[in-house]
């Protein structure tokens, strides 16, 4: 990554994680999972899930949008990025950005993502506590699906950066599903594919849009906010939201499972 990618990266602070992040959700918080027990399955979203990606993606649409004169040249705001991009599929987004021109779009974001996969190569890191929240799954038996709108090139390549090719029992890439998010239809065909049932499975996501999927797939989500607004993803209503994978909120969420799941 050039010098000016790596301070477009440190510059990319579309939210400043606050102490009183999911404060409104605190109380729920303990007990929004024990319903499910006994717990079988986790779901998790790739980008701004299992890291912090949007960076990257943002860095790679700012350069490549303004090289071509996008928005007269103007380099593209984070909120623009928030709004048109971040967590959607890529056939919204080529739409998005080049209305009536679907195939220039295609064929734009298709460039995007090579450029994404290249920084990811060095730049890609995990969020803080996921392999703490992996050895919590693992100990426990659980199954587990990545459930992703990246196309599949970028969804394996993350993973494997991350250490977790092992890890997924199966990996659903919304394009490949009749829809995919905000539609519900990726994760229904995750715990198709783990032969899990909905109530007794949550998800994990960072996004509007893969949240309003998770709900919409009758799963309580806990919502990560790396860098979307928490007014935004309160909206799509998650049982509640948490820092990263080191929260508190969640370690006392899963504490309260564990007891349920014992009685």
């Amino acid at each position: 990554m050039t010098a000016s990618s790596e301070n477009c990266v440190q510059r990319f602070t579309i939210l400043e994680i606050k102490e009183e992040t999911g404060n409104a959700c605190h109380s729920c918080s303990k007990s929004s999972l024990t319903r499910l027990a006994p717990l079988e399955a986790v779901l998790f979203d790739i980008d701004g899930t299992l890291c912090d990606s949007d960076p990257l993606h943002y860095y790679a649409f700012r350069e490549m949008l303004q090289e071509i004169g996008f928005n007269g040249g103007a380099p593209i705001t984070e909120e623009f990025f928030i709004e048109t991009v971040a967590g959607k599929h890529n056939d919204d987004i080529a739409l998005a950005l080049f209305p009536g021109d679907l195939e220039r779009g295609l064929k734009f974001v298709d460039d995007k993502e090579a450029m994404f996969r290249r920084l990811a190569v060095d730049q890609l890191k995990p969020l803080n506590g996921l392999d703490k929240v992996r050895k919590w799954i693992e100990n426990h038996g659980l199954k587990r699906a990545a459930v992703t709108n990246a196309p599949r090139a970028n969804a394996e390549l993350m993973i494997s950066i991350l250490g977790l090719s092992d890890f997924f029992d199966a990996v659903i890439i919304g394009g490949e599903c009749e829809h995919a998010k905000p539609h519900p239809d990726p994760y229904l065909k995750g715990l198709e594919a783990l032969k899990a049932s909905k109530d007794h499975t949550f998800v994990f996501e960072d996004s509007v849009s893969g949240i309003k999927a998770g709900v919409a797939a009758g799963m309580p989500v806990i919502g990560l906010a790396t860098r979307n607004p928490e007014d935004l993803l309160m909206e799509a209503k998650p049982a509640f939201l948490i820092k990263d994978y080191d929260d508190p909120k969640l370690w006392a969420a899963l504490e309260e499972l564990d007891k349920a799941s014992a009685r």
